[in-house]
Parts: C-alpha cells; sequence; structure tokens
C-alpha cells in the first residue's frame, strides 16, 4: 500500500510539473523553458525538477506529450469526416499561433531530435506515425469509388504533416504569416481533388 501510496504521489508531483511548465512556457515564451524557471514556478529545486524527468531534454518531450494529450480530442473521432478533421486541425494551429514560445519548442526539438539518440527522437517518430496514421484513415473514408487507387491517404496526411511543420518554421522567422489560413487552403485543395475526377 506504501508503494502505491508513494508512486501515486510522485505521478501528480510529475504532472504537476508538466502542466507548469506548460503554463511558464505558453505565457513566458520558450526563453523561460529552463529548468531553473520551471522549478521555481512549481516551488521546487532544480534538482527536485530532474529528480523526476533526469534531463531538460526529457522534461521537455514529457511537456509536448502533455500538450498533445490535451489536444487529443479533436483528432481521435474514429468516424470523423474531412471536414471534422480540418476543422480540429486548424483550431490547433490557431491556437499555437497564440503561443509562440510552445511553437518555437515544438520546432527547435524536433529538430534536434533527428538525430536517433536524442531522448525526443522515438516521441517525434510515434507522434507522426500516430497522427499520420489518423489523418489517412480519414482521407481513406472520405474517397470514394473513383478515387480509390488514384489518391493515396497516407501521402496526403505526409503532406498535411510536412505543411504544417514547414509553415510553423516560416511562422518563427515571419509572425506575420498566417498559418490558418494557408493551411484551410491546403484543404480547400484537397477537397478539389477528392471531388473532382480522379488523376490518370
Amino acid at each position: 500500500m506504501g508503494k502505491r501510496g508513494s508512486y501515486a504521489k510522485s505521478e501528480a508531483r510529475r504532472d504537476s510539473i508538466l502542466r507548469t511548465a506548460l503554463e511558464v512556457i505558453d505565457t513566458e515564451g520558450y526563453a523561460a523553458a529552463s529548468v531553473t524557471r520551471i522549478a521555481e514556478a512549481a516551488g521546487l529545486s532544480k534538482t527536485g525538477v530532474l529528480h523526476h524527468f533526469e534531463t531538460k531534454e526529457k522534461l521537455l518531450t514529457e511537456v509536448l506529450r502533455l500538450r498533445d494529450e490535451l489536444d487529443e480530442s479533436g483528432f481521435a473521432d474514429p468516424t470523423a469526416s474531412l471536414g471534422d478533421l480540418e476543422a480540429a486541425y486548424l483550431k490547433v494551429v490557431e491556437r499555437n499561433a497564440r503561443i509562440p514560445g510552445m511553437v518555437e519548442l515544438f520546432t527547435r526539438l524536433s529538430v534536434e531530435a533527428t538525430d536517433p539518440d536524442h531522448p525526443a527522437h522515438d516521441f517525434f517518430l510515434r507522434r507522426e506515425a500516430d497522427i499520420g496514421r489518423r489523418i489517412a484513415e480519414t482521407v481513406e473514408r472520405h474517397l470514394d469509388e473513383r478515387h480509390r487507387g488514384a489518391v493515396e491517404p497516407d501521402a496526403v496526411a505526409l503532406l498535411l504533416l510536412a505543411a504544417t511543420d514547414g509553415l510553423q518554421m516560416r511562422w518563427l522567422l515571419d509572425p506575420e504569416i498566417d498559418m490558418t489560413a494557408a493551411l484551410a487552403t491546403l484543404f480547400r485543395i484537397f477537397d478539389a481533388v477528392l471531388d473532382g475526377p480522379p488523376q490518370d
């Protein structure tokens, strides 16, 4: 009983630290994404935070995982239409445009995670595979007989994910870019292709 109680307490503390880190980055930006600042906001020492996460990279990876969990409801519906996917996707991107710190964290960490030895490498691989699968399944449900075999759902998912990552990078360089409008245009292109005649 004691061990289970201790484990539950530890998990609760981890969750509290992550939610504090998320709030710090949301409100103060990427520059505040230091273990020292997060520990201060959580009312802990730097050593206390690292006791739960070992390294800054692992802590920030878990922050991104939590962010995804909070966004989960928009992508998890197995019966979602392409319109539902678009609405959920644009809602997340619209929100991201209000929290540049989180966009910068995601972009920087995803680049660093191209190194197979980086703590976030597996997280990004699984994340891309999971979201890509859900997008592809939604596109597959949207296809009629004319388009099956002519449009590859996995390729549509890859294009959407690549466009989103690229837009976030461009937006960090030039905040005047309207990511939501750009992705809405991409969805309109998808709609036009899927509703039009199949390609030879």
